[in-house]
C-alpha cells in the first residue's frame, strides 16, 4: 500500500475562486488577511510551499509567486533550510504618537481661503442656482457631432505643449465675434484663452497692480473679485467704490481713491444688482483711466442676456488701449467647457503670457478646436438667439411666481432686463439664514450680504433663471414664500 503524502491546509485561506483568475494575487491577499485578523501569528511556520500547492491544488510556481511577494512586503520571512515563517503582526506596528487634543493651527491665508470656499462653493442643480445651462438649449448634438468630426481628422490625443495663448483657430473665432457683437477692437494676438473669468481676474491682479497699489471694485460687487484682494493679491489695496441706478459712481471713486491704478467693473450688467454702466459713467470712467494712466478691467458679464433691445457696446470700444476686456463661454455654453478670454492692449501681451505660463502652463487644447469650429460655422450666434428666447420667458415665469406666491411685505425683486439672475430683496431677514434653510428645503440659493463691503450690506439671495421648468419654479417660489412666512411669523415672536 503506498503511503499517501502528508498534506497541510491553512483554514483561514479558504477557497480561491478560479474563475477570475490571477491565483497567487488570491494567495497573496488571503494570507494578508491571515495576518491581520491574528488566525495567523509573528513565529508561525508556514507549510512548505510544496505541501500548501497540492493542498490547494495549485501549481507550485503559485504558492512561490505569493510567498515572494509577501516576503517583499514584509509579512513573512524566507530561510534556506528553515522554511517559512510570518514575521509581521499588527502588534508590531508601533501606536501612533498623541498630540494633545485641541484646535488645529491654521493660517490666516487658510482660513480665508476656507471662507472662499465656503462663500462660493458649487450649489445643486435645482432652484435657483446660477448659471445651470437651461435643458432645451444645451448644444449637446451639435458639440458632440462637431468634436467626432475634429477627433476623427486628427491625433485622438494631441502631444506636445500648446501655446499659452491659445489656439489660434479660436482666438481668430472669438476676433470676429467680439468685433460683431460687441464692437471690441482687437487682434487675434491680442486675445489670451483662459480657464474662465476668474483666471482673467486673476492674472489682472497680478500683473496691473504692483505692491502697494489701489483698485477701484464695485460696491456691491463680485465675490470671485473681492476674495482675490483679500486672499492672493492682499499687499494690493482695494477700495470699494459705491453703484446706484448708473453703475459704479466715477465721481465718487475719483474722491474716494483718485490715484487708483486700476478700476474692476461689470459695465454691461453689474453683478450682482443687473443695471448697466450709463453712457455718461462709461465716458467718465474711460476718461479718468485715460488722465491717470490707469487700467480699466472690463468684466463683460451676461452681455449676451439683454431681453429689451440690443445688447450694450462694450467698454473696450471707446478705450482700447486702456480696457482689458474678459469675456467667457462657461455660461452661455456649459459652466463644465472653462473656457474664456482676455483682450489685451498690446503692451500686455508678454505679461499675459508670461503670467499664464506660470499658472498652468497653456488651455487644454480639444475643446478650444471644437468651440472654434462651432463659432465660425455659426452656431453660436443662433445658440444665442435661442438662450435669449427661453431666458425671457424663464424671467417672465420667475416674476409671475413671485408676485403671486410671496407678498410683497417679504421680499421684492430688483428690476432688471437683462441677465441669466435676479435679486431678490429681503429687508429684515438674514439672508445667510434665508440660504441655510432654503438648501435643507431643496433651494439652491446664494446670499447678497457679503457682496457688499463691511457696514453698508443689504439682505437678499439671489435667483438664477435657468435650467428649470415651470413647475420647478413655481414649486421653488412657493416653498421660499413658506420659508419667509414663517420666519417673519418667528421674527415678531
Amino acid at each position: 500500500m503506498s503511503r499517501k503524502a502528508n498534506v497541510l491546509a491553512i483554514p483561514a485561506i479558504g477557497k480561491l475562486d478560479r474563475k477570475i483568475g490571477q491565483l497567487s494575487q488570491q494567495l497573496a491577499q488571503a494570507l494578508r488577511n491571515a495576518i491581520h485578523k491574528g488566525e495567523l501569528k509573528a513565529g508561525d511556520m508556514l507549510p512548505s510551499t510544496r505541501s500548501l500547492a497540492a493542498s490547494l491544488e495549485l501549481a507550485r510556481g503559485t504558492v512561490l509567486e505569493a510567498f515572494e511577494q509577501l516576503v517583499a512586503e514584509g509579512f513573512l520571512e524566507s530561510k534556506r533550510g528553515s522554511g517559512t515563517c510570518v514575521i509581521f503582526s499588527p502588534q508590531t506596528i508601533p501606536s501612533p504618537k498623541v498630540e494633545p487634543t485641541g484646535d488645529i493651527f491654521l493660517t490666516e491665508s487658510a482660513q480665508k481661503f476656507a471662507r472662499v470656499a465656503e462663500r462660493i462653493k458649487t450649489l445643486s442643480p435645482r432652484p435657483f442656482a446660477v448659471s445651470v445651462p437651461v435643458g432645451d438649449t444645451a448644444p449637446d448634438d451639435i458639440w458632440r457631432k462637431i468634436g467626432n468630426r475634429i477627433r476623427a481628422r486628427g491625433p485622438g490625443a494631441p502631444s506636445g505643449y500648446g501655446e499659452p495663448q491659445g489656439v489660434r483657430p479660436l482666438r481668430e473665432a472669438i476676433c470676429e465675434y467680439v468685433r460683431k457683437s460687441r464692437s471690441v477692437h482687437c487682434t487675434p494676438e491680442q486675445i489670451i484663452i483662459t480657464s474662465g473669468t476668474q483666471q482673467g481676474l486673476y492674472l489682472a491682479t497680478q500683473i496691473l497692480l504692483d505692491s502697494g497699489d489701489t483698485a477701484w471694485v464695485e460696491d456691491p460687487g463680485y465675490p470671485g473679485m473681492t476674495d482675490i484682494f483679500e486672499t492672493a493679491a492682499r499687499d494690493r489695496k482695494m477700495v470699494r467704490i459705491p453703484v446706484d441706478a448708473e453703475g459704479l459712481d466715477v465721481e465718487a471713486g475719483k474722491v474716494i481713491a483718485p490715484q487708483a491704478r486700476a478700476a474692476f467693473v461689470t459695465p454691461s450688467h453689474q453683478y450682482p444688482l443687473g443695471m448697466p454702466l450709463s453712457m455718461s459713467r462709461r465716458a467718465a470712467l474711460i476718461d479718468w483711466a485715460k488722465t491717470n494712466h490707469a487700467w480699466v478691467i472690463e468684466d463683460d458679464y451676461d452681455s449676451e442676456m439683454r431681453y429689451a433691445g440690443q445688447p450694450f457696446p462694450a467698454l473696450q470700444g471707446m478705450g482700447p488701449n486702456n480696457v482689458i476686456y474678459l469675456g467667457t463661454f462657461s455660461k452661455i455654453l456649459f459652466p463644465s467647457l472653462r473656457l474664456g478670454y482676455v483682450i489685451a492692449p498690446e503692451p500686455l501681451i508678454n505679461a499675459f503670457n508670461g503670467a499664464r505660463i506660470l499658472m498652468d502652463r497653456h488651455p487644454p487644447s480639444a475643446d478650444q478646436y471644437v468651440l472654434a469650429k462651432f463659432m465660425s460655422e455659426g452656431h453660436l450666434n443662433r445658440h444665442l438667439r435661442k438662450m435669449r428666447s427661453v431666458y425671457a420667458e424663464k424671467r417672465r415665469v420667475l416674476m409671475e411666481a413671485v408676485t403671486a406666491l410671496i407678498s410683497p411685505d417679504l421680499a421684492t425683486l430688483q428690476p432688471t432686463d437683462q441677465g441669466m439672475h435676479m435679486v431678490l430683496w429681503l429687508p429684515g431677514f438674514d439672508d445667510r439664514e434665508v440660504v441655510r434653510k432654503g438648501i435643507e428645503a431643496g433651494i439652491s440659493l446664494r446670499a447678497v450680504s457679503h457682496m457688499f463691503s463691511a457696514g453698508n450690506s443689504e439682505s437678499g439671495v439671489l435667483l438664477g433663471l435657468g435650467g428649470f421648468t415651470d413647475e420647478e419654479i413655481y414649486a421653488a417660489v412657493g416653498k421660499l414664500g413658506q420659508l419667509l412666512a414663517a420666519m417673519s411669523r418667528d421674527l415678531l415672536l
